[in-house]
């Protein structure tokens, strides 16, 4: 229970069930994972969905018959999420046994209406909504209602079968089948990870032996008795006329190339960064978790399997700069500091086979991220989606969560990011 405007959030479980896909011809299978899916370690992740209540008509038991009825159609173009994942006994790698297991369908119900809860504290409102779900389990659907009418919808996963885009392209298939019924051949998802294949004799950068850290250091992690004071996860909304105004604002007057929406508001949280550190450090530096799909181009057939790819292609790009550079520079320069960054420095092709590469050489140990680890400068995260980062939700263009029924909008949300689809967005 959280505190929630004087009142207590309680979200009581009323029924959990098991949804399984409906198209028998479906062989099981057992599908490994990529060495990109190895990455980011087997952790649970979400997409969140808010709902006000629907102004059609209907209530929630509708709601609760729609995804009962829509979920197995879904599973049949998502296959590998009505399955569980596996610890292969030999090589001590997951797999995801593909057997038809079911999904789940949880449905829950909260004693307090969506106004009250405290968006801005991801800890008190968000993570409190989400229910917890058995480790090997791939998919866990969760619709909870609230006493004000509206609902919300988790997507609950595993971060080894899916990156974020992949999640939003899942949510993106369940708005499209809700309101026409069917996929288009376009909009198909691809779940073939031999497309990353490790090289007969691998080869990357020695560099990359920096980038990542053992979990097992325990020099260079976080203590877990002081973690909940080392992090605070909070969600920030900005209004798309603010953003409309920055991008205005980080435009060079000399006709150069036009800011996107990532990079001015990137450009603006590192101007930020800088001005917080002050002269408690020299160097400031942005990271960007970037989405590989629309980078990789090396071949036709790379970039026809990376067009509704489902799985892991996300790999970060770094800038670093002095702080008084970051403090004096306009924002239009930085700007072009974050464009080189992103689009110009890195071979996207080539840091993605390395990848593949360096996990074949360390797939038995656990690792993650060094930048992630809080090291070295003080650093601004962001992410770099496939497309623009407009007011919906997603990685690609995070799609609109359409109601279960097939009308209305709802409130996105995922990792760092969320979006409101009237025009707010929220980090």
């Amino acid at each position: 229970m959280t505190s929630v405007n004087g009142g207590e959030l309680r979200v009581r479980v009323v029924s959990r069930r098991l949804v399984k896909a409906s198209d028998e011809s479906i062989r099981p299978h057992v599908l490994a994972v990529s060495n990109l899916d190895l990455i980011p370690q087997t952790i649970q992740v979400s997409m969140f969905c808010i709902y006000p209540k629907p102004s059609t008509g209907g209530d929630f038991h509708d709601v609760v018959a729609a995804f009962a009825a829509g979920l197995p159609s879904l599973l049949n173009h998502f296959f590998p999420l009505a399955g569980r994942i596996v610890t292969n006994p030999c090589s001590g790698l997951p797999e995801i046994h593909c057997h038809n297991q079911g999904a789940e369908l949880v449905v829950g119900e909260a004693n307090v209406a969506l106004s009250s809860l405290d968006y801005g504290t991801m800890g008190s409102s968000i993570e409190k909504i989400l229910l917890p779900y058995a480790g090997d389990v791939a998919l866990s659907v969760q619709v909870v209602s609230f006493a004000c009418g509206g609902f919300t919808v988790a997507w609950g996963t595993n971060h080894v079968l899916v990156d974020g885009s992949a999640l939003s392209m899942l949510v993106g298939a369940w708005s499209e089948l809700a309101r026409s019924g069917a996929l288009a051949a376009g909009a198909r998802p691809n779940h073939d990870r031999s497309v990353f294949r490790p090289r007969a004799a691998q080869s990357y950068d020695a560099s990359l032996d920096k980038e990542f850290t053992p979990l097992d250091d325990g020099e260079r992690q976080v203590n877990v008795l002081t973690s909940d004071e080392s992090f605070v996860a909070r969600l920030y909304y900005i209004d798309a006329a603010e953003i409309a105004r920055l991008r205005e604002a980080a435009n060079r007057d000399d006709g150069g190339a036009r800011a996107t929406r990532v990079q001015a508001v990137s450009a603006y949280l590192w101007k930020a960064l800088a001005t917080a550190v002050g002269a408690r450090d020299e160097r400031c530096r942005m990271v960007w978790w970037v989405d590989g799909r629309r980078r990789l181009t090396s071949s036709p057939e790379r970039r026809a399997a990376m067009r509704n790819y489902v799985g892991n292609v996300v790999t970060f790009a770094l800038a670093e700069a002095t702080v008084d550079e970051i403090q004096r520079k306009p924002l239009p320069e930085v700007v072009s500091m974050v464009r080189h960054a992103i689009t110009e420095e890195p071979a996207y092709d080539e840091r993605f086979q390395e990848l593949v590469d360096w996990a074949e050489e360390h797939k038995t140990e656990r690792y993650m991220e060094t930048v992630c680890i809080g090291l070295g400068s003080p650093t601004t995260p962001s992410h770099c989606p496939g497309q623009e980062l407009v007011s919906e939700p997603s990685a690609r263009n995070l799609p609109k969560p359409s109601s279960p029924k097939g009308g209305g909008r709802g409130v996105g949300y995922r990792a760092e990011v969320a979006v409101i689809p009237n025009g707010v967005v929220v980090f």
